[in-house]
């Protein structure tokens, strides 16, 4: 049960939670930007979802259940008949021989533990509160497979491809998946997620109804369904209950009919921060440093997926202040931050990422962000903008750091221009991080860890090292894996980098003087990753390789 924005000002001003010159702040931003209070708040980084939920419990005079921190894992759930747990709205959070926790967001309702008394018989039990997203999280659990929902709903000759499309979208928010692919086969659509940056299957259509599926998800992306031999791409806006989700939807023929792929974008930015993005001590210190400057340019590197545009957002939150006039340009838009002057890329109206920028500029900025750097307009129009007194953010594909600048030049960017503005450069990869709730410490040789990595000497120095694994648990899918955490390579732009900048260098003497000067590789900063019981050996060879190899 979502408690309303009247009740959650009085528990937060009651529970003195937050100022009343806060609340009143918020009350008029939120009317100004038409956003949920809770969305304010929790963007501005005024209270946190642990807060809220601690804030809310403190209210009903109830302990909180903080499922984030600690999740429930499919076996609990199901202690609770589905029609009874979804009727109260209630799962078991925890429990031991005598007693048991039930969670609800709903905690005015009456009757829970005497409702549930046969359930869990000569036990005493407790109720905590916890947030409304949590349970209906938990609710997946309940859920049978996407195919054999997929056999119910064409058994049922009922809606067939809205139903599926709906089915599609509930899992795969569900399993917080940043990418749908619908691949045609033969006889089957094959339905693929990507989760934490790994495509698995999570389900098959029969071809006869993909076509209907197909329609219908073009119409909602306003392609035309008359179409089927050229590349078309669009954008739904997925509206159901309390979800509002953005889509970014791309169609392209292939041997078998369309392939559809699906790019879930976030509503708003809530928890970005340099805290939780896996920076070392030296690199956050660096880019905060870099952040403060009144002008330059800080460019980040990597492949499509990698998390660039989440740690521009992140800088971005450090320097979002009312007296910072910030304004980016971007393609799409993938999330909503307060305080921000936002612009969308629109190639049918000529709105492209150079005259977007070029009015940006007349804008009286003083942070830009523009989403990618694709031609030599862009790139020229964007150093200018950072000789002109503006920080410019912006990303940019280059397998590194040091491969950023030889290929900037090479488009026909001056080197004098890019030796005055660049302040810094960001190469980065993601890797999976080790499950939380199923890790577990392991002792390694020297000489295990050489048959993995090149030169295991020159990482780990002892005869023997701890590492961390994850055993496969229900919250993880059995996969080991939870989340993602980011690998980086830092180029701080030194006067001695400048003056090498000036006179056309290649790939190999930028990164030989960045060398000297302190910086790492990502498989190095991999490396101090696995140490720390963040990811695996298996995760980092992934995504990078290790220097011996490197070119």
């Amino acid at each position: 049960m979502k408690i309303d924005e009247a009740k959650i000002k009085e528990i937060l001003l009651s529970e003195d939670y937050i100022s009343k010159d806060d609340l009143s702040k918020a009350v008029e931003i939120i009317k100004k930007k038409k956003i949920s209070l809770e969305d304010y708040l929790l963007g501005e980084g005024i209270i946190t979802k642990a807060l809220l939920g601690q804030a809310i419990a403190e209210f009903f005079k109830l302990p909180y259940a903080n499922i984030e921190a600690k999740p429930i894992s499919p076996k609990d759930v199901n202690l609770i008949p589905e029609a009874l747990g979804k009727q109260l709205r209630v799962v078991v959070f925890a429990q031991d021989a005598k007693e048991v926790t039930l969670a609800t967001d709903n905690p005015e309702q009456k009757g829970i533990a005497q409702a549930l008394k046969t359930t869990f018989k000569g036990k005493k039990l407790k109720v905590a509160y916890t947030l409304p997203e949590y349970i209906d999280a938990t609710f997946v659990h309940y859920r049978k497979t996407l195919s054999a929902r997929f056999e119910k709903i064409i058994a049922e000759k009922t809606q067939v491809a809205t139903d599926i499309i709906d089915e599609i979208f509930a899992e795969a928010l569900a399993n917080q998946t940043s990418d749908i692919h619908f691949e045609p086969q033969e006889a089957e659509t094959v339905i693929r997620f990507r989760v934490d940056g790994v495509l698995y299957e999570a389900g098959r259509i029969p071809q006869v109804h993909y076509e209907n599926i197909l329609n219908r998800i073009k119409v909602q992306a306003h392609l035309r369904i008359d179409e089927h031999f050229s590349p078309q791409d669009g954008a739904i806006r997925y509206k159901k209950d309390d979800i509002v989700l953005d889509m970014r939807v791309s169609v392209v023929p292939t041997l078998d009919g369309e392939k559809i792929t699906i790019r879930l974008l976030s509503q708003y930015v809530q928890s970005f921060s340099l805290d939780h993005l896996g920076l070392s001590d030296n690199h956050q210190e660096l880019l905060e440093k870099t952040a403060k400057k009144p002008y330059g340019m800080i460019l980040v590197t990597g492949p499509t997926g990698a998390g660039k545009t989440t740690t521009l957002y992140a800088v971005l939150k450090l320097i979002n202040r009312p007296e910072v006039n910030i304004t980016t340009i971007e393609d799409p838009v993938e999330y909503r931050v307060l305080g921000a002057n936002q612009i969308q890329v629109n190639q049918q109206t000529d709105l492209t990422f150079a005259k977007g920028l070029r009015s940006i500029v007349r804008q009286d900025p003083d942070v830009i962000l523009v989403g990618e750097i694709r031609d030599v307009e862009t790139a020229e129009i964007a150093v200018n903008a950072a000789l002109t007194g503006h920080l410019l953010l912006s990303t940019f594909h280059a397998n590194d750091a040091a491969t950023a600048l030889p290929r900037l030049i090479d488009m026909g960017v001056e080197p004098f221009l890019l030796a005055s503005t660049l302040e810094v450069i960001i190469a980065q990869r993601l890797v999976r991080k080790i499950c939380e709730h199923c890790r577990y410490s392991i002792k390694i040789k020297q000489e295990e860890i050489a048959q993995k990595i090149p030169n295991a000497k020159h990482y780990f120095p002892e005869k023997e090292t701890t590492i961390y694994q994850g055993k496969g648990c229900e919250v993880c899918g059995n996969s080991g894996y939870k989340g993602r955490n980011a690998i980086y390579e830092f180029i701080e732009i030194t006067p001695e980098l400048e003056e090498l900048i000036l006179h056309n260098p290649s790939t190999q003497e930028i990164w030989a003087l960045a060398r000297k000067q302190g910086a790492r590789t990502l498989f190095e900063d991999g490396m101090d990753k696995i140490k720390n019981g963040v990811t695996t050996f298996e995760e980092v060879l992934r995504i990078t390789t290790p220097p011996s190899f490197t070119k």
